[in-house]
């Protein structure tokens, strides 16, 4: 088994259990588990997240690396591709669009493959399915329960209320009695999506080598949260009045923890609370870190205008050039390659002179040298 899931698997499991018998053992902790960690954690979420965005907008962009996926802009006679290669900020702005709203590049995704011995290429259209439909579901879910933080409910969030559980509540007054609340199909995608992913990266090899245990994590963590809303709702019946009064409480800051409120509300909110404090820090940033990405927000004009590299400032350097000019003589003693060899010295005018000859005697000098003594 892989050791990896197994330890966020404990980890969600163990923070169950604090919940859980927390709030069963000690009925004082439900002011901890429904009033204190709520709060700690939306601090740390805000605070986090905002520390995280201020860092990416102060980091440089030193080189122009724009994805393209298609012709970029250049002459007239070649037809552009707007979109995929966008060299203005309409364009980015539109791909910018379709990327948050449509998972555009999710959906061009392809897998190699093996056939009869030769490379091909699928599209991988089950993931982009999925990560689509956990994402929607679980913005659905979170749009829905506005209506614990708002009272009146506003409009808009009773259209989706309604529209989420409409068609399957028809088919469950047709075969069950009137009353029985309406499934909201945004819960079973959510689960149904969450798992779709965890065991995406149990049976795909190469999906499996990269996953560690923080990518485990926050999976367990919303299936828990998936799984005990849909225990509440369906299974354990809790006082919707009474959870409400609790978090119109945490909105307002009149706080106060009804008695009717099941220790299983405890741990759902529990476990809301730990994925806001650990939002920032994890991988699931990526939904502010995308706005600030090159490779999408950047547009493909490269040929067209040149990318300075902010970074750059006036620095004081030295040259090869100034390099050999200060040791050529020695680079040369040792032997070593020059790009310019010195020029010859100009000889001096001293020593243009020939060498002076030496003085011959003088010719009376000379015989009175040479002649033999006279003797006396």
């Amino acid at each position: 088994m892989n050791k990896r899931y197994i330890l966020s698997l404990i980890a969600v499991v163990v923070l169950f259990l604090i919940a859980y018998l927390g709030v069963e053992a000690v009925p004082a902790s439900k002011w901890l588990f429904g009033i204190l960690i709520p709060y700690v954690a939306l601090i740390v979420f805000v605070a986090g997240f905002i520390r995280r965005l201020l860092s990416w907008s102060r980091s440089a962009v030193p080189f122009a690396i724009p994805t393209t996926g298609g012709q970029q802009k250049s002459l007239k006679w070649i037809k552009p591709s707007t979109i995929d290669s966008p060299s203005s900020k309409s364009a980015v702005f539109i791909r910018m669009l379709l990327e948050i709203v449509t998972f555009r590049s999710l959906f061009r995704n392809t897998r190699m493959k093996l056939k009869e011995g030769r490379v091909t290429y699928q599209l991988e259209i089950f993931l982009w399915v999925g990560a689509l439909a956990f994402h929607y579901a679980f913005f659905t879910v979170l749009f829905r329960h506005l209506r614990f933080f708002t009272h009146p409910t506003p409009l808009p969030v009773q259209l989706v209320e309604n529209l989420d559980s409409f068609f399957r509540m028809e088919i469950m007054q047709d075969f069950i009695q009137i009353g029985v609340p309406g499934v909201y199909l945004s819960g079973l995608v959510l689960l149904a999506a969450v798992t779709y992913l965890f065991l995406r990266r149990i049976f795909i090899g190469n999906v499996k080598y990269i996953s560690l245990a923080s990518d485990y994590f926050p999976l367990f963590l919303i299936f828990g949260i998936a799984f005990t809303g849909i225990m509440m709702r369906y299974v354990l019946k809790t006082d919707v009045a009474a959870a409400k009064e609790l978090t119109m409480g945490l909105v307002t800051f009149r706080w106060s923890i009804p008695g009717n409120v099941s220790s299983i509300f405890f741990v759902h909110l529990f476990f809301v609370s730990v994925l806001l404090a650990y939002f920032p820090f994890s991988k699931l940033m990526h939904l502010g870190g995308i706005f600030f990405s090159p490779t999408r927000n950047m547009r493909t004009d490269t040929r067209a205008v040149r990318h300075v590299n902010p970074w750059n400032y006036p620095v004081n350097v030295h040259t090869y050039e100034e390099y050999e000019d200060d040791f050529r003589d020695k680079m040369i003693e040792a032997g070593l390659p020059v790009d310019k060899m010195p020029e010859p010295q100009e000889a001096s005018a001293e020593d243009e002179e020939p060498a002076a000859k030496p003085e011959e005697p003088e010719a009376g000098a000379a015989d009175a040298a040479t002649a033999p003594e006279e003797k006396e």
